[in-house]
């Protein structure tokens, strides 16, 4: 059977076991062409209010959005709506199982041609839980060469158990090859009532006490607090686009409080890049035209240069952001946050000495460029790190889409990978579940390995003026960005 048919086979399958779903989409109404046409069933006011309809749902006239709350008739103009709630269903494609169905709380969600369009990440993996295979996690987001080959540590929230086994399904969704070294399951016994949250080198820290902000708030004095402050639809996203000064990035300053003596704390970030921002780190490397062969040997041989990209990264925080702490010597980066897959964002912390802080409060600033992230919480948690029940479980099978054993390719860090270079090819894992420690709660991570290709030719003359600027001009990488986010909405109208 020829590779595409398998593919169209088992994606028809798929929408049998769970990833055929009606489910609601937050976007932004400037990526809507025809809301009017659509079942809207809530909205997200500019103010950060969250508003669910009674069905059947809103209709909109002459610019307002009309509906009923509660059985009260609602009203709001569609210039005050930062995002309005769609309810669609629609069945997979071996091209869209991941983008249609993608449910997971997190995750950012916006209309199925935008993400045809701009989509570049990674792979995605699904997790059985317990009626289907639903999308769960996007590691090694940004390992565009192998030079830059990462590390991911991902809960893995919606798996469940079956038959003594946890399923896994890998697969690849974009046009790009995607290169798997290792996957195996932490699987994570903890203390009830805390919770288990890794930081970016894979430590396992516990949260028992966390403080969401007292308040939070850019730098033109907009309350930001509703967006910050628990993890849930309200998603702080800013389009690409300049703000009335001018300005590409923005300043957010967030309070906590601070106990006596705390020295130490450990800061609960749900943050992810920015679709747009995903989609420039396609524009940005297709400017190297014929030298893209020449570069990617740079970076995937030469240590400097990955230094002076990750150097790069943080100077500009398109995709790695200070975590800047106020002391009485004034504001001093604490700590960095990468970027991560622009689909699912998980809880990460970033270790923060704040031994230097006086006073009850704890500011924290960041300082993200327009486009570039999607921000939905932060809290700060003073407690020590409780003791952990921690098991590494290697997958006990792996078959890809032809049914091949590729178990080897993913036992460990070394030369074998799991190559998946076509749109459709997957990857089959389970894992045998251990029996749960008596008392405890359970928590199961992810860790995995690897690095993607994008599909670029890699010919025509090279921009070098612009790439120069990029590297060397500070907030360069921004204005291109609104540039492109400019010519995308004049050219989809």
């Amino acid at each position: 059977m020829p590779r595409q048919m398998i593919a169209l086979v088992l994606i028809s399958l798929l929408s049998l076991t769970g990833c055929s779903v009606r489910k609601i989409q937050k976007l932004p109404v400037a990526t809507v062409q025809q809301p009017e046409k659509e079942k809207i069933v809530g909205v997200t006011t500019i103010k950060g209010e969250d508003v669910s309809f009674d069905p059947p749902g809103a209709s909109i006239t002459n610019g307002t959005l009309s509906a009923t709350v509660k059985k009260t008739p609602y009203t709001v103009p569609l210039d005050q709506v930062q995002r309005i709630w769609l309810e669609r269903k629609e069945k997979s494609t071996a091209r869209t199982v991941g983008l249609i169905a993608v449910v997971a709380v997190g995750t950012i969600a916006i209309v199925a041609g935008v993400i045809a369009a701009t989509k570049q990440s990674c792979p995605f993996v699904y997790s059985w839980n317990g009626t289907g295979y639903v999308f769960d996690a996007e590691p090694y987001g940004g390992a565009i060469s192998q030079g830059l080959e990462k590390d991911d540590f991902s809960e893995l929230g919606q798996l469940r158990e079956r038959n003594g086994l946890y399923q896994l399904k890998l697969t690849n969704e974009v046009d790009e090859t995607q290169f798997t070294n290792l996957t195996e399951l932490w699987v994570v016994d903890h203390p009830a009532g805390t919770r288990v949250v890794p930081d970016i080198q894979g430590n396992l820290h516990t949260v028992a006490g966390p403080f969401a902000p007292l308040s939070a708030h850019d730098a033109t004095g907009h309350d930001l607090l509703p967006w910050l402050r628990a993890t849930d639809r309200l998603i702080w996203e800013p389009a690409a686009v300049p703000d009335a000064e001018g300005n590409l990035q923005s300043e957010i300053i967030m309070t906590f409080p601070k106990p006596a003596g705390g020295a130490h704390a450990k800061l609960v970030a749900n943050a992810a890049t920015g679709l747009w921002g995903s989609y420039m780190i396609k524009q940005m490397t297709a400017l190297r035209g014929r030298d893209l062969g020449a570069w990617y040997r740079t970076i995937d041989e030469s240590k400097p240069a990955r230094d002076a990209l990750f150097a790069w990264e943080v100077r500009e925080q398109l995709y790695a952001l200070k975590i800047e702490v106020e002391e009485p010597s004034g504001w001093v980066v604490r700590g960095i946050l990468p970027g991560t897959g622009p689909f699912i964002s998980k809880d990460r912390i970033v270790p923060l000495d704040v031994s230097h802080v006086r006073g009850d409060q704890l500011h924290i600033r960041i300082r993200p460029p327009a486009g570039f992230w999607a921000l939905n919480s932060f809290a700060v948690d003073y407690t020590p790190d409780r003791a952990l029940s921690t098991q590494t479980i290697k997958p006990a099978t792996a078959r890809d889409l032809e049914g091949t054993d590729v178990l080897p390719d993913l036992v460990a860090s070394d030369d074998r990978y799991v190559a998946m270079p076509n749109v459709g090819d997957t990857a089959d894992l389970t894992f045998r579940a251990p029996p749960p420690h008596p008392g405890t709660e359970r928590a199961i991570f992810l860790h995995s390995r690897g690095y993607y290709k994008l599909h670029l030719t890699g010919t025509g003359e090279p921009d070098t003026k612009m790439l120069d600027a990029i590297e060397n001009v500070p907030g360069t990488g921004d204005r291109f960005a609104a540039d492109k986010f400019g010519q995308w909405q004049i050219a989809k109208r």
